[in-house]
């Protein structure tokens, strides 16, 4: 019978499972309670809910944003009716997230000559997918090969240089939309047109206008005062109803309302006869008789005397 070697390592005991002990929980912090959804769900990444820079309004707005369907409506009107906030933070926490990347808004004319703002909300910015429209996605379009380039030997007896990226071109700017001409032009209505566009920035300060738009613009001013209408009503014309966005350029706003809301000519009015002239009582220089003349004299039959005695 062999004997027992007393220096031989204890077999480890197996957990018992009634002394199982629970995973332990984070003394401070939040504790999840998850429950996976299998409906009515949105993905959302991290870099926008954790997001360092933005402000919780705008974090909250991009979420809901992105839980949208195609073609719901987003304006700072829709949202502000949406939340307690009001448009002034909204429209500020919609410009962080177009800063940020989650948004991109163009300014686009439809057929009936208004101008509307279109919205792309991007999920993971820097990474341009296909905007969901509603549709269903077609096959992806191939991409051609990129053309083989040989590559040049490197110059050992210098230092090899990172390469500069080459700037994109940007694309030339959209010329603005044509304004009435007038039909006598005059020095005086110009300057005051040229002076009427220059203060639209105090009724309302996204109206800033630069010198070469003030130009374009002022011969559409200069024809609305020909048709009778005061510097504060072609004003009033100009700045009302305004939307409550950003105006990308607002000198394209101006050129349209200038041609699309061009009053009528005035009615035509005859020319008033000229007044009567009533000279002052005169006494007559001869008879001293009461005439009414421009100057001191005689009457007409005083006038008529002498020649008839002649």
């Amino acid at each position: 019978m062999d004997t027992e070697n007393p220096s031989a390592p204890t077999r480890p005991q197996s957990r018992i499972p009634g002394k199982n002990h629970p995973r332990r929980r984070p003394r401070s912090g939040v504790v999840h309670d998850n429950t996976r959804h299998t409906e009515r769900f949105t993905v959302i990444g991290n870099h926008l809910t954790q997001h360092p820079e933005l402000s919780g309004l705008a974090i909250g707005l991009g979420a809901h944003i992105q839980s949208l369907p195609a073609g719901a409506p987003v304006d700072i009107k829709t949202l502000a009716a949406r939340f307690p906030e009001g448009a002034t933070r909204i429209a500020a926490a919609l410009r962080e997230l177009e800063t940020h990347g989650y948004l991109r808004r163009t300014r686009e004319r439809t057929p009936d000559g208004r101008i509307v703002t279109r919205t792309v909300s991007c999920n993971r910015p820097g990474h341009h997918g296909t905007a969901d429209t509603g549709a269903a996605p077609g096959p992806p379009a191939r991409r051609p090969a990129p053309p083989t380039r040989r590559s040049a030997p490197p110059d050992r007896g210098r230092a090899s240089s990172a390469r500069r990226p080459v700037p994109a071109e940007r694309p030339p700017r959209k010329a603005l939309p044509a304004v009435p001409k007038p039909a006598h032009p005059s020095p005086a209505l110009l300057r005051t047109a040229v002076d009427l566009l220059g203060g639209l920035r105090r009724t309302d300060p996204r109206l800033l206008l630069s010198a070469t738009d003030a130009e374009h613009l002022a011969p559409g001013v200069v024809a609305w005062l020909e048709r009778d209408l005061t510097p504060g009503a072609v004003r009033h014309a100009l700045t009302r109803d305004l939307p409550p966005e950003d105006l990308h350029r607002p000198a394209a706003l101006l050129a349209h309302r200038l041609t699309a809301h061009l009053p009528p000519p005035p009615p035509f009015r005859a020319p008033a006869p000229p007044p009567v002239v009533r000279h002052p009582l005169r006494n007559c220089d001869g008879c001293d008789r009461g005439i009414r003349a421009a100057e001191p004299g005689l009457c007409r039959d005083c006038r008529s005397d002498p020649l008839e005695a002649a």
